[in-house]
């Protein structure tokens, strides 16, 4: 068996940004040309324009696999996302425009958002919340989830933001472990018309949580403007916000912290059912967060940026909330579903707050490759100038779509490549100065280094590997919050110096990086390991099929067989002769050994409420195996129907 993932997809088309785009735009090689000169030197002038307190003493301690960034210096990040912007005529500009799912809407400037984040800050304080302290915060995508993490962040206490999508099971799990004293949550939020009750759920939760001291409630509003029913209250533990907040001054003097002062930890699954509680600190944190969103979106001052993300996610910290506020944007925030109440929410909403550039994932793009091309096609995105991709690597075809029926062939595309635990993109374009390629994530971020390794850990210059990263970087995780012996363990024993969190990449003759998808799900058939990308590219890439989820099953003369889970496009029927032709149009597209064995059609397939894949429990399902641990799934029922189809199959 060979050392290294065999690569069978090739892509030959390439998009070089158009003239007007690279002469106007924010980042060009030079970017590059200084990181490569002096990588420390790059990374400690984009921290020069955050405003400090204190200035550093050092810009890097490296004690493998302990980093501490800009060491010395002070900052306060609420105060770089608001203060520095009221001086100027920032004062007046839109922080953040926001829409429910029922269509209400609300408009903050830097001047009412800073005075809101006061208001909670000092709310917090008198709750009892000092430097350190952690916050859980549950709430929908409205303001005041931005609005208290930023009130966390000023007077210093470390927030926890868990997706109002998880169960109480998930919610507790994360409050005993960071052992939250005060929790943010809502009455409820909307999700395709339903009314998810929160405040119940975060009941159930807390009854459990002796550390909880105090409940703040966020008021949705379901019954209209002042009605207080639709949750019950605790009497002397339970908070109304509106009423919290009605009491404080908006002033309230953001705290000196240490660079590597704890900023927020944010849970990401474990293997082991555990969830990891991923800490970022300040300083590092800010300044990637900071200059990613700059140069990978070539922000400038006129854009309306609308990253799809939740705040319950990293991609909401760091590019909702911390990345665009911190350089001035105006931020575009949505509560609801992308196909509630029609298929074309997302285009209206484009079209009525003249969306510039767009940042969403690449599931929610093999969507809308589903419903049609009819539905971007019925609105006016003409104000759309740079698309992105984020959450799991992109299908060259669903790209193809992306750029054709959303950026109108016009718009760069940005795939990024990053995770919870590296805080800001790692692998993308520079969207003026790199040409892309449909399904590539390009080049390593200036100022990253990237390496892509075999099995026994021996550096690849191209062909398919092990994605490690071989330098510190500003905005990488400090630990496990209270287990540093499973952080060393997880990132660092795998291939020791190097940092490496289970990815598959390869690297074409250009040099350009492409993700294959996690190690997990390397396919090892009659001696090949495929990534199982490739070969869901290769279905996606026929006219018929808008989604794939590719899984090995055990095979007893090939070691693995390919199962495939396909979903159609609308309109197509699933049938014996489009299975055959699926397979055949694999083999024509990357080779007869990938050749899927089994394929089922299904209306759906098991997500992740981030929207990614479970490809585990397709893994089961295939196999025949109990059903692991579905509470993080979007629709536990599809993966019922799901393994009930398969078994009447076989």
């Amino acid at each position: 068996m060979a050392d290294q993932l065999d690569t069978l997809l090739h892509e030959g088309r390439r998009f070089p940004p158009s003239a007007e785009f690279a002469a106007n735009a924010v980042a060009t090689q030079a970017l590059y040309d200084a990181a490569v000169r002096d990588r420390l030197a790059f990374w400690e002038e984009q921290a020069r324009a955050l405003e400090w307190m204190t200035p550093w003493t050092r810009v890097l301690e490296w004690k493998a696999p302990h980093a501490r960034w800009f060491d010395g210096g002070r900052l306060n990040v609420a105060a770089n996302c608001l203060d520095r912007h009221l001086a100027g005529p920032r004062r007046n500009k839109a922080a953040i425009i926001w829409e429910g799912e029922p269509g209400d809407r609300r408009v903050y400037t830097y001047w009412a958002l800073a005075r809101e984040v006061g208001r909670a800050a000092n709310a917090l304080k008198r709750l009892g919340v000092r430097k350190g302290d952690r916050v859980a915060i549950y709430l929908p995508m409205v303001p005041e989830a931005a609005i208290s993490m930023l009130a966390c962040a000023r007077i210093g206490a470390v927030h926890s933001v868990v997706f109002g999508g998880f169960s109480a099971e998930s919610l507790r799990d994360r409050i005993q472990d960071a052992t939250a004293t005060v929790l943010i949550t809502a009455d409820g939020g909307y999700r395709r018309g339903q009314v998810l009750p929160l405040k119940r759920i975060a009941d159930e939760a807390v009854a459990d949580c002796p550390s909880i001291r105090h409940v703040v409630v966020v008021r949705r509003g379901h019954g209209g403007e002042g009605d207080e029913s639709f949750a019950e209250m605790t009497e002397g533990r339970d908070h109304w916000w509106h009423r919290l907040l009605d009491k404080e001054s908006p002033h309230c003097a953001p705290e000196a912290m240490d660079s590597e002062d704890l900023l927020f930890i944010l849970y990401t699954s474990g293997t082991t059912g555990k969830p990891k509680g991923i800490v970022h600190t300040s300083g590092g944190y800010l300044t990637q967060a900071a200059a990613t969103t700059k140069y990978v979106f070539d922000l400038r001052e006129e854009d309306i940026f609308w990253c799809t993300a939740d705040v319950g996610w990293v991609t909401g910290h760091s590019y909702v909330v911390y990345g665009p506020l911190a350089n001035g944007a105006t931020v575009l925030m949505y509560e609801g579903a992308p196909d509630w109440p029609e298929r074309d929410r997302f285009w209206k909403l484009i079209a009525r707050h003249g969306v510039t550039v767009f940042y969403t994932a690449p599931t929610a793009i093999r969507a809308f490759m589903k419903w049609g091309p009819n539905h971007p096609a019925a609105h006016d995105l003409s104000t759309l100038r740079l698309l992105g991709s984020v959450g799991e690597p992109i299908n060259p075809e669903a790209w193809m779509w992306y750029y054709t029926h959303v950026g109108g062939s016009r718009c760069p595309i940005v795939d990024t490549w990053w995770q919870t635990e590296t805080g800001g993109h790692m692998i993308s374009p520079l969207p003026g100065a790199t040409p892309t390629k449909p399904g590539s994530a390009t080049q390593p971020f200036p100022g990253i280094s990237a390496a892509l390794l075999d099995q026994q850990g021996t550096v690849l210059t191209k062909g398919g590997g092990f994605l490690t990263l071989t330098e510190p970087w500003p905005g990488m995780l400090r630990t496990i919050y209270g287990d540093d012996a499973r952080y060393q363990e997880t990132y660092w024993s795998r291939f020791p110096g190097r940092y490496f969190a289970g990815d598959g990449a390869k690297v074409d003759d250009d040099g350009y990086w492409w993700l294959l998808g996690r190690v997990d799900d390397v396919l090892n058939v009659a001696g090949h390991r495929i990534g199982t990308m490739e070969v869901e590219s290769a279905l996606v890439d026929h006219p018929s099929v808008a989604e794939a989820a590719v899984v090995g099953k055990a095979h007893e003369l090939k070691g693995q067989a390919i199962a495939a889970f396909v979903t159609v496009k609308e309109g197509v029927k699933p049938s014996a002769e489009l299975r055959d032709d699926l397979r055949e149009h694999v083999a024509r597209k990357i080779g007869a050994i990938a050749k899927p064995d089994d394929i089922l059609f299904s209306a759906d397939l098991p997500k992740t409420r981030s929207g990614k894949i479970m490809r585990r429990l397709l893994k089961d399902i295939a196999e025949g195996r109990a059903l692991g641990d579905t509470t993080t799934l979007a629709d536990p029922n599809v993966v019922a129907r799901l393994k009930e189809m398969y078994e009447d199959k076989e």
